[in-house]
């Protein structure tokens, strides 16, 4: 890429931070609900107490397991629990049991869009030529998380306090190798992984309630005169949105090409700095320089016996992390040939939302119409209502066989959204009573067959029009059927007059 007088790479890696859906913590049995009072899903052991011991939380190893075989890790089948020493005011014990030297899970990958061969939109791409690119995952290791610290002032003065309901909770720390190379992949990168969580149940993703967040590794690789030579790493902590993530490594990015050309200094010549990201100013800010390994003097925690996960468990793992996002695309795409576009905006309302979609066409349903229903009809109510998919009134069978009815020429589109308006005002009507209701009665074939031959004998300009070769011109004729007969399928009277002024040419 080019820079002011620099020629130079983007380097990034990142460190996800992913909140395990369990009911209680890592190491004890306080509940991990969110927003409750401060300080009142706390005991003796999640403070740190003399003499309080951990017990180990099984759901949060089948959760990480789960995970880890989603991005292709291996799965570990003896790991242990370490513990990271550091002070931090909402830190209790004053270390965190962590994973060091054996994580649960390694040496896995992710892999993100990046567009498709010969072409910059990946829109209408068919799986096979969709070109992504691989992100290796190092490894995936479990912690407790800390306390939360806030800060106010107020009058000049300065408040600080701490909550430590989020202390234990646990947490699956995914660790990139440095393969990003811009704020755009970061962002595909964080986007695919929470819905990769969220599909699976190992996480709700929720990052305004920082269940999911990152840190960010952000250095340059810059040509010096035909060397390459690197700016010093900065880690951007806690990062809790994907606009966050974006703009940090963005601005980051300026703020390191910039510091080079004014200082030249090198990866090397200076500490690694640790900085927080000010969404309000729209920069990042430093805090500290970046610890290393040694700084955090890992050892063996005696408090809790190593784990060991065998191949059967392992197993179990995998199978559960069959239903990621990526299956449900190939099927959405490849098998019922729905556009890219189309599948990624159903893809992103959630695994609920497709099973609902692949429910549908299990019931007779057309791919093609089902989609455009679900897209546009369902999720408006969706998001009018404020609800999810499990709260919509009108079930898959039940909705299939309404737009069954479409293409079996019972009604047209039009009435078929007035029906839907019936049903989700009756819910035990069947679709056919909502039909019922409008009016609306099946015309037999032979009263379709005489209005066609009627229409035609009044209308010698539209046959000769037709017959010419512009097959559209009967158009014309579909709106005089309905004003004869409202039931008239205008599918069925354009199709009919069509065949007749065949048979007469």
């Amino acid at each position: 890429m080019n820079g002011t007088s620099l020629q130079y790479r983007i380097v990034i890696g990142l460190e996800v931070h992913v909140q395990l859906a369990t009911e209680t913590k890592l190491f004890c049995r306080c509940r991990t609900e969110f927003g409750q009072p401060p300080n009142t899903q706390v005991c003796p052991v999640c403070l740190g107490l003399p003499g309080a011991l951990p017990v180990l939380n099984e759901q949060a190893i089948a959760l990480a397991s789960r995970a880890g075989a989603a991005l292709h890790c291996e799965i570990a089948s003896f790991t242990k629990w370490d513990r990271k020493n550091y002070f931090y005011p909402d830190l209790p014990k004053g270390y965190q049991t962590s994973q060091y030297d054996l994580p649960i899970c390694a040496n896995g990958y992710l892999d993100i869009p990046v567009g498709i061969e010969g072409g910059d939109s990946i829109d209408d791409a068919p799986v096979s030529q969709r070109m992504r690119k691989r992100i290796r995952i190092l490894r995936a290791h479990l912690e407790e998380d800390a306390g939360k610290s806030m800060h106010d002032e107020h009058a000049g003065r300065a408040d600080s306090r701490i909550d430590l309901n989020r202390a234990g909770t646990p947490l699956l720390e995914i660790v990139s190798e440095p393969d990003l190379s811009s704020a755009a992949e970061a962002k595909d990168y964080m986007t695919e992984m929470r819905l990769i969580m969220v599909y699976l149940g190992v996480s709700d993703g929720n990052m305004q309630e920082g269940s999911l967040r990152a840190d960010a590794n952000v250095n340059l690789h810059i040509d010096r005169d035909g060397t390459t030579v690197a700016t010093p790493i900065v880690e951007i902590k806690n990062l809790n949105s994907f606009r966050a993530v974006e703009r940090a490594i963005e601005f980051e990015v300026e703020r390191q090409k910039s510091e080079f050309l004014r200082t030249g200094l090198t990866k090397g010549q200076v500490p690694k700095q640790t900085r927080g990201w000010n969404d309000v100013l729209g920069q990042t800010e430093l805090q500290r320089e970046k610890e290393e390994v040694s700084d955090y003097r890992y050892f063996p925690c005696p408090d809790l016996v190593p784990v060991i996960l065998d191949e059967a468990y392992r197993d179990r793992a995998r199978q559960d992390a069959a239903g990621t996002p990526t299956y449900y695309r190939d099927q959405l795409i490849e098998t019922h040939q729905l556009r890219a576009a189309d599948a990624e905006v159903l893809i992103q309302q959630g695994r609920d939302s497709v099973e609902y979609y692949l429910a549908l066409i299990a019931n007779g349903a057309t791919a093609k119409r089902a989609s455009a229903w679900m897209l546009q009809d369902i999720l408006r109510y969706l998001n009018d209502k404020g609800v999810s998919i499990g709260e919509y009134p009108i079930q898959p069978p039940k909705l299939a066989q309404l737009l069954k009815s479409i293409d079996g020429g019972r009604v047209d589109t039009s009435q078929a959204k007035q029906a839907l308006t019936l049903l989700l005002e009756h819910s035990d009507w069947t679709a056919e009573q909502s039909i019922d209701a409008l009016g609306i009665v099946r015309v037999d074939d032979s009263e379709m067959d005489t209005l066609c031959d009627l229409l035609l004998s009044e209308n010698p300009d539209v046959v000769e029009k037709v017959k010419a070769g512009n097959a559209k011109a009967v158009a014309a004729l579909v709106g005089q059927a309905k004003k004869r007969n409202r039931n008239a399928d205008p599918r069925v009277v354009q199709e009919l007059c069509l065949k007749k002024i065949a048979e007469r040419s």
